[in-house]
């Protein structure tokens, strides 16, 4: 590594780096893939109150991040939790996930994203509309797009859409799937921070921040050196988990 390489990106071998932090006068709890299981949201929800309380006074700030739908049950009320969260006031950032993105270019009409929308769960998503899982089977692409332009609320949509890819905090960078190495994150990609895999989760070095991200499934929270994945399956395991942040702290959640 160059000595330009190493003031941009740190050096991966320098123990001397100081572990990474929030700020001490914030508390954050990162919560990943949701995947329509409202009822494990709940769930941790409960106990993320609890686990605030037992630390003190403040305000918790809270990150979803992405995926909160397709595969479990119930989409449609996780999109409107966090719709309502969010008009609330509450400090609560959510970002977009790849289940986000195919969700929305299904129901603009965009008959291409049918086919992946399928293989990705999207059939419960619709069951938790309204539609009948056994239509579902038998429609055509044709005639998903056109029940989603007509029985999808415009504002659940639009909400969808405008979620921001990424949320930096102090030294962490939260994102659904992940960044490309050696790429600044002002220079990132949309469909790398959604959709990426293998050439982040295998990349040992250091990122220029310490990056949060679900997406790539584990049963327990992955967490290394230069990354914490947190998506445990939830929609197949029952298993949500949270990250919780504070100064250099780091603890987590689980259901």
């Amino acid at each position: 590594m160059n000595r330009l390489e190493t003031w941009l990106w740190g050096d991966p071998d320098d123990a001397t780096r100081p572990a990474p932090s929030v700020g001490d006068d914030m508390r954050i709890y990162a919560i990943g893939d949701i995947h329509g299981r409202a009822d494990l949201l709940d769930d941790l929800m409960v106990m993320i109150a609890q686990d605030n309380r037992t630390r003190g006074t403040m305000p918790p700030h809270l990150i979803l991040l992405g995926d909160l739908i397709d595969r479990g049950p119930a989409s449609r009320i996780v999109i409107q939790w966090v719709m309502d969260v969010t008009a609330s006031g509450k400090a609560m950032r959510c970002l977009k996930g790849n289940h986000e993105e195919l969700f929305v270019l299904a129901a603009r009409g965009d008959i291409h994203a049918i086919p992946v929308f399928r293989r990705a769960g999207g059939g419960q998503t619709l069951a938790s509309y309204g539609l009948d899982p056994a239509w579902f089977l038998l429609m055509c692409d044709a005639e998903i797009v056109d029940w989603m332009l007509h029985h999808i609320p415009r504002d659940h949509v639009d909400f969808l859409d405008a979620l921001p890819d990424t949320c930096e905090v102090g030294d962490y960078l939260f994102v659904h799937a992940g960044i490309r190495p050696n790429v600044s994150i002002a220079a990132q990609k949309p469909a790398d921070l959604r959709w990426i895999r293998h050439e982040f989760l295998d990349y040992a070095h250091a990122h220029p921040k310490m990056i949060v991200h679900g997406h790539s499934i584990s049963y327990d929270v992955d967490e290394r050196d230069n990354r914490i994945g947190i998506d445990t399956g939830a929609f197949r395991t029952g298993r949500l988990s949270a990250i919780g942040l504070q100064g250099t702290d780091r603890w987590f959640l689980h259901t």
